[in-house]
């Protein structure tokens, strides 16, 4: 039967690129991870990256094509490369999920992924889903369309510039994800990031110049009425970000490699996770500079305060018939600085979301099989050997007051695949057991390996609810394997009566990625359409790391091309892998 499933898989792969003509093509990259020395804010600091790149190579590729990525692991860490926002149907083994889908490639070893991309255009992004390596091990994943009348529902832009908001940390960042599971929470990067570099907020003599120029700083030259395509990824770990140009505005053309109705707006959101593709008209004053500041939203009081994190570049116009200005080139003009919005205030946030429409409506399924209600929240349980919780409990984020943990020694695909769910993987409750006092303070908690069945063909509503306290967050949910529909957002409490008639049942917006505003609620739709067993979690390091999760187990359908198929022969083996360290 499993030989017979795969040769099905890999003949439908085929004539899925036969039905693609001859535009499809076959992408290939190699990646070497290993640790390196960068220096930034005058420092050395060993990270682990792709190639020796931070941020690491970008996949370019078009709707149609074929993606076979080497990884070649050396680094001294066990590690899996997840393609964030790929849809990956019937192609579950590849999503490279720590433990979920499966083992870690262990140091000194190497495994190939390969995958599709189908009928998805606009920018995703790939990166480590094991501890938080993410924050170094991470890059772009541009889907272009297919060349012809179909191709971009825009102008073609001038140029298409990655745009990669991320952090600095100056820690390894292992130990900061076991600090994490310990219940040490308030680790901190030391800078915000731009495309890598810390920008000229941070004067280091080191890297200034002869001319007095800021190394670290990003340099955008663009050229007096043209458009770009910005195509933006939030790889930090721990912020939402507000993105500003001073001087321009943006028209918002795509999310989650989703084409969304053109929004024109001077400030883009984006949370952990998330991308946006933003067109920038050039048509401020051609001999200005101007700032691009990426600024960190946080919770404000009594949420504990940490320092503000920004990163910023200059866009600066050059002649037509000039070259382009080198990047250590001073100039005497200081650049305009963009108004930003206060560090705390949610409100720009909330309106952007509001504000996303999707340019070409999906058939939105109007009958919903499964209503699940997900409370995102924190707790606390006894360290191990600890009598009382009064002095010694860990803090932990929980969906329903359940904290996830992963599983020790099979991944969750494999267990599935082979009817092997054992005892200590349990099943998720629809509901919060708070579901009327959510708002209170800090209860006891559990852990648990929770998941969530659903049959093949399974129309899901759910429901998020962040805590409606003073001391809130927010939580950008994102879910493997799946596009999904967002219905609508709100603030307090969900209140079916009256929030589902707010519901976007026309054009809603089409993510992997839903922001869960601080203080209130999001609902989303899907359809369980892609057999395997898919993560759902929160992408704030600090949550995902301790417990805000849930593993969905999507059953095969009837037939064989609704079936899941074997692993590929070469699949990583757990060999007692240590799982403490496989969780983003």
């Amino acid at each position: 039967m499993a030989a017979t499933v795969a040769f099905f898989f890999f003949a439908a792969i085929l004539a899925a690129a036969a039905a693609g003509g001859g535009d499809a093509a076959l992408v290939e990259h190699t990646f070497i991870v290993s640790q390196v020395r960068l220096n930034r804010l005058c420092n050395d600091t060993l990270v682990t990256v792709v190639n020796g790149q931070l941020p690491g190579p970008t996949i370019e590729v078009r709707e149609g094509d074929s993606v076979v990525v080497h990884v070649i692991n050396k680094s001294p860490h066990g590690l899996t490369i997840h393609w964030h926002g790929v849809k990956l149907q019937l192609n579950c083994w590849a999503d490279g999920a720590g433990m979920i889908t499966q083992c870690p490639i262990r140091p000194n070893n190497n495994f190939t992924y390969r995958f599709d991309i189908v009928e998805q255009e606009g920018t995703l992004w790939w990166h480590a889903h094991v501890a938080s390596l993410r924050a170094t091990i991470h890059g772009a994943l541009i889907i272009r369309p297919r060349p012809g009348p179909s191709s971009y529902p825009f102008p073609k832009p001038e140029k298409e510039i990655p745009i990669v908001i991320g952090e600095w940390w100056e820690m390894d960042l292992v130990e900061l994800d076991m600090r994490l599971r310990n219940g040490n929470l308030f680790d901190v990067p030391r800078a915000a990031t731009i495309n890598g570099q810390t920008g000229d907020l941070y004067n280091c003599s080191a890297h200034v110049d002869f001319a007095g120029a800021i190394k670290e700083s990003n340099i955008l030259n663009v050229e007096h009425g043209k458009t770009y395509l910005l195509r933006i990824v939030n790889a930090a770990l721990n912020s939402e970000y507000y993105l500003k140009i001073a001087g321009h505005k943006f028209t918002v053309v795509g999310a989650d490699a989703n084409y969304v109705k053109p929004y024109t707006t001077d400030v883009i959101t984006i949370a952990p996770g998330e991308t946006v593709d933003a067109l920038l008209v050039t048509d401020a004053h051609p001999g200005g500079r101007y700032y691009m500041i990426a600024m960190a939203y946080q919770p404000p009081k009594p949420a504990k305060q940490f320092p503000l994190f920004l990163s910023r570049g200059i866009v600066q116009y050059y002649d037509n018939n000039a070259s382009p200005r080198k990047e250590e080139e001073a100039l005497p003009n200081t650049p305009m600085a963009p108004e930003m919005p206060d560090q705390h205030d949610a409100v720009p946030s909330f309106y952007f979301y509001g504000n996303l429409t999707s340019l070409q409506p999906h058939p939105l399924p109007t009958i919903v099989d499964e209503r699940l209600f997900y409370a995102l929240d924190a707790g606390y349980f006894c360290r191990e050997g600890g009598s009382s919780c009064q002095n010694v409990s860990n803090i932990v984020a929980t969906i329903n007051n359940v904290s996830f943990q992963l599983p020790e020694t099979t991944p969750l695909l494999q267990a599935h695949y082979y009817n092997n769910m054992k005892s200590g993987i349990g099943t998720l409750p629809d509901g919060s057991p708070r579901m009327f006092n959510y708002s209170m303070s800090l209860a006891p908690t559990s852990k648990a390996t929770s998941v969530r069945k659903l049959r093949y063909n399974t129309t899901v509503e759910i429901v998020f609810q962040s805590p409606v306290i003073a001391d809130s967050y927010s939580n950008p949910m994102h879910l493997h394997g799946h596009d999904f529909f967002v219905l609508a957002q709100g603030f307090g409490k969900f209140d079916e009566k009256k929030d589902v008639k707010t519901y976007n049942l026309v054009d809603p917006p089409v993510r992997n990625t839903v922001h869960v505003p601080i203080y209130g609620w999001a609902a989303i739709r899907f359809v369980t359409k892609n057999p395997g067993v898919w993560y759902l979690h929160c992408h704030y390091g600090h949550h995902s790391s301790t417990g805000m999760a849930v593993a969905l187990v999507v059953e095969n359908g009837p037939t064989l091309d609704t079936t899941l198929p074997p692993p590929p022969a070469d699949f990583p083996s757990c060999d007692n892998y240590i799982s403490m360290l496989a969780n983003e």
